[in-house]
């Protein structure tokens, strides 16, 4: 009984435990409909097991034969089964009984949505059913049919038991005996579980619009002309044969039931498997792509809709490959705003530069945001500057690690297109006390990605404040604070204390003498795991991100609503498709989806842990039925204010999803996607190793698109031809874009937000790759024979993220290069930047220079790592569609300058490297420049009109 108490009391520790952190959330609402659900549920399902096979077996043991004769076998299993009868009588039940009441307490969201269900509006192509059957009602009647099933059948396996053992039914030779009491319960068991069978039989003709085939998800010819109608000839013998052992119960004849059972066994046989197969075969194989027309195209609709790629814009894009000089004016702003920062490689740069201590500490991989500067938007890579409690080392004390380092501080944010002289980081918001140019806020972080499991903090009025907010440079003191939020369960009591004593297993925070009846406790500090348990009808993108809205420092969640009984709608792996060389997820419980919604943005306040859902996508009708179960528990749209707006973005997860049905589904014409002539892949992430297989992830960037008015905040992906052993080719056939502005409006999001933007290429036109640009930036002489001289000594040279950017009436790549030392302090300093358009690449110091090079001395943009605000071209400098831009003096003279600050370093190039040809011609090639630059100048000298613009300097660059 001891045992049994404290047993008792741990379960009760845990469960006050869990009240106490929802309440303080705010979302006991949602435990409580939880709880109360799955206790309702689990008697539900004890006694709709239990009773009935308690029913069976009792109703077997009092209509036993009473002068039944047995043989001496049955005798000996009776005397040993005699003294254990009642016990049995009861515990199989009751073990059933329990056994059911756990697996159905697991289906309380199921319940939940079946009983809250909203209609979608729309309904399926075979039956004309709304799709809100498909996925909140037939699921839950083929489970209330099968949990039916279940009982008629253990009930009827439990009566032929019981009566066998009590001689009601006696087997002599061939001859069996059943007397008329069990005649009368078996045949009315097998009637009612045959009835059951002939009800999920005729469900599972519905089920054929959500199964996936060997071709499509959903009914194709041969299901909607053999399965279906086998399906309800079957249900139809099913029930017959059910009336026929009811009948039996009544007369005692066993042949027509019988024949009956074996009859139906025959029919599923025949009708249920042979009638499609020979249909499939002889029918629809010889003429599949005309029969299945039809049926893929109720496919790609549905497929298409169900991942809301329904209204994609695709662009015819006719990507040009010549890099001509000025090709680059009309794109200046997005120019300007290609990111060279790689937030997977310049990790090492945040910690060695802001970490300060070592008990502090950066995420592996940054995040990507953007920030209003000086009234322009500026992409920035981020991160939080989060506790590192095993950097204390020796120093981890209990004391140390739960009262005194308590949080992390401030939000580190360098620019995404810009890079100090000597590669590192321009940072925006750094330091300890945070300083930049980022709005104000809140900076101590109690709620991160890596805080400690819990903290103890608070303290009564007046008290020594003890926990750690930051260490003071020089010879100042560390400064010192106290929580004053409200962020957790309040230890006011000595039980509070023993719970959460027993719940963390530690003795200390009921002994210790810092712990007041003021403090808060604080764990489950995860903002994932903190919007998953305040919102389990969720799934979470895999990424949150912090941002500073409103004075405080917020973390972004995005939540989905997934289904996979979308009808129609194929189906696609969640954790296959959201994998890439970035994050590689493992196979989620709920893996095969076929629907999803961004339904809620949340937000988690870094300081405090609020959790606040706002109601997203209003028209989804699965959240609508979650709104319904947890009515106070979502805020609406309206709520979130427009600093909070400016930086919610399209989630990638969700936009991996998409890309990944977009490479089949891009192609609604039936014919060619049987064919499969135009299927597209995601391309490998060619910054990785050869033996690696993972995708190249999606990134996010401000640019303008074909059809947009001025840039934007987008996250992109391209697509390749779907592999096709060694015959695949990494030529570019796609490229997908998603506007992922939400616009910067209290409570309305922007209209062009979820926009999505196919460019489609010609397939006569082989634009390079991915692959084939990385091979090529490889390969090249010059570019290897520089990254040789890169990785003199003890340094190492890393390839940053390959950015694909729709400019010049082409596709740009860039990728920034970085060097890092071997040293164990060592971070990466971006040093090089690496260029492609069309066949054409160029390897500089800077994007600028890079660009200039590869458009022949002017691109006719200034890219963001130079000091050269990017400028809107004035009226008349852009021309219309297919004419040049006006050429003036100053920009030729800007280019010849280019080309002569090129033609000097390739001249100095050949003399280091003793290539005499290549000098002389790069001697030829300055001459001729210098005559240009003469004849330019005597024009500019008898020309009545001067440029307005001083020419930048010509000073040649200093060779050492």
């Amino acid at each position: 009984m001891v045992g049994a108490l404290v047993v008792a009391f741990f379960v009760f520790a845990g469960i006050y435990a869990d009240i106490r952190w929802y309440d303080q959330l705010g979302f006991l609402e949602v435990l409580t409909t939880e709880w109360i659900t799955r206790i309702v549920l689990f008697f539900v399902g004890f006694i709709a097991m239990a009773l009935p096979v308690w029913l069976s077996i009792q109703i077997a043991y009092r209509t036993r034969p009473v002068y039944a004769k047995l043989n001496s076998q049955l005798d000996r299993y009776q005397e040993i089964f005699e003294p254990l009868r009642r016990l049995a009588m009861y515990g199989i039940p009751a073990v059933l009984g329990i056994f059911a009441g756990v697996s159905t307490a697991s289906r309380w969201d199921s319940v939940l949505a079946w009983l809250n269900r909203t209609p979608f509006g729309s309904v399926d192509p075979q039956f004309g059913f709304d799709i809100g059957f498909y996925v909140f009602e037939l699921p839950f009647y083929r489970s209330v049919v099968g949990f039916a099933s279940a009982v008629v059948l253990l009930s009827g396996l439990l009566v032929i038991a019981t009566n066998y053992l009590y001689g009601a039914i006696r087997v002599s030779g061939r001859e069996v005996v059943i007397s008329k009491a069990a005649r009368i319960q078996i045949a009315i068991t097998a009637g009612l579980y045959l009835l059951l069978q002939a009800v999920s039989i005729w469900f599972d003709q519905y089920a054929t619009v959500t199964e996936t085939g060997s071709l499509i998800t959903g009914a194709s010819y041969t299901d909607v002309f053999a399965t279906i109608p086998g399906r309800q000839i079957l249900s139809v013998i099913a029930a017959v044969v059910a009336i026929l052992f009811f009948i039996t119960a009544i007369l005692g004849r066993w042949r027509l039931p019988l024949v009956g059972a074996v009859l139906l066994i025959v029919s599923s046989l025949l009708i249920g498997s042979l009638y499609p197969w020979v249909v499939q075969r002889f029918q629809v194989d010889p003429s599949a792509r005309a029969l299945e027309a039809p049926y893929i195209e109720r496919n790609i609709d549905e497929t298409r809709d169900a991942f809301g790629v329904a209204d994609i814009e695709e662009i015819p894009y006719e990507a040009e490959t010549d890099a001509e000089p000025g090709a680059l004016r009309s794109d200046a702003a997005t120019t300007a705003s290609i990111r060279l920062m790689d937030p997977a490689v310049i990790s090492p740069a945040f910690r060695q530069l802001e970490q300060f201590r070592q008990y502090y500490q950066f995420p592996e991989m940054l995040d990507v945001d953007r920030y209003e500067i000086d009234g322009q938007s500026q992409d920035t890579v981020v991160a939080i500057r989060d506790l590192n409690l095993e950097g204390l080392n020796d120093a981890q004390t209990w004391f140390n690690s739960h009262l005194v380092y308590t949080h992390g501080y401030g939000l580190v944010a360098a620019a995404g297109n810009q890079r100090s002289s000597d590669g590192q980081p321009v940072f925006l918001e750094s330091g300890i006390p945070s300083s930049g140019t980022l709005p104000e806020f809140e900076p101590r972080v109690y709620f991160g990605e890596n805080s400690p499991d819990y903290s103890i903090v608070g303290a009564p009025e007046g008290a020594s404040p003890i926990e750690l907010d930051y260490p003071a440079g020089g010879e100042g003191e560390p400064q010192q604070t106290t929580f004053t939020g409200d962020g957790g369960p309040v230890l006011d009591n000595v039980f509070t204390k023993l719970v959460y004593a027993l719940k963390f297993q530690s003795e200390q925070i009921f002994l210790s003498d810092q712990v007041s009846n003021e403090s808060q406790i604080l764990y489950d500090r995860n903002p994932i795991e903190r919007v998953q348990k305040v919102a389990p009808y969720l799934t979470l993108d895999s990424d949150t991100y912090p941002s500073v809205v409103d004075g405080r420092l917020v973390w972004i969640v995005d939540g989905y609503t997934l289904s996979d009984q979308y009808p129609y709608s194929n189906k696609v792996s969640y954790s296959e498709a959201i994998s890439d060389s970035e994050s590689v997820q493992q196979p989620l419980a709920f893996d095969e989806v076929n629907y999803i919604r961004n339904s809620v943005k949340a937000t988690v306040d870094a300081y405090d842990g609020k959790v606040t859902l706002y109601a997203w996508d209003t028209e989804d009708p699965i959240l609508e039925t979650w709104q319904k179960v947890f009515p106070n528990a979502i805020e609406p749209i309206s709520e979130m204010s427009g600093e909070l707006m400016s930086h919610v973005r399209y989630p990638a997860d969700l936009f991996k999803m998409q890309r990944a049905v977009l490479g089949r589904y891009h192609v609604t014409d039936p014919v060619t996607f049987y064919s499969r002539e135009d299927a597209w892949t995601t391309p490998l992430d060619p910054t990785q190793s050869a033996a690696t297989s993972f995708l190249q992830p999606p990134y996010y960037l401000t640019m303008q698109m074909p059809g947009q008015e001025a840039p934007t905040y987008s996250i992109y992906s391209t697509f390749i031809p779907e592999a096709r052993g060694s015959a695949s080719r990494n030529v570019l056939r796609g490229y997908l874009a998603v506007d992922s502005d939400a616009g910067a409006t209290d409570g309305e999001r922007a209209e062009g937000y979820g926009k999505l933007r196919l460019l489609s290429l010609p397939e006569d036109d082989n634009v390079p790759g991915p692959g084939q640009v990385q091979n090529t930036f490889n390969s090249d002489p010059t570019v290897s024979q520089s990254l040789n001289l890169l990785k003199q000594g003890q340094s190492d040279v890393i390839n940053g993220n390959l950015l694909t950017v729709p400019v010049g009436g082409g596709l740009l790549y860039v990728q920034p290069v970085y060097v890092q030392s071997t040293g164990e302090t060592s971070y990466p300093l971006l040093q090089k930047v690496l260029v492609a358009f069309g066949d054409e690449i160029a390897f500089q110091d800077t994007l600028d220079e890079a660009l200039n090079v590869l458009f022949g001395g002017d691109s006719g943009a200034a890219a963001g790592d130079e000091e050269v605000e990017p400028t809107t071209p004035g009226e008349g400098e852009t021309g219309g569609e297919g004419e040049a831009p006006p050429t003036t003096e100053d920009t030729e003279l800007q280019s010849l300058l280019n080309r002569a600050r090129q033609a000097i370093e390739d001249k100095q190039q050949a003399l280091q490297d003793g290539d005499w040809v290549a000098y002389g011609a790069a001697d030829a090639e300055l001459a001729e420049i210098i005559s240009e630059l003469i004849v330019l100048a005597e024009d500019g000298a008898s020309s009545t009109d001067t440029p307005s613009t001083e020419a930048p300097s010509t000073e040649e660059p200093s060779n050492g």
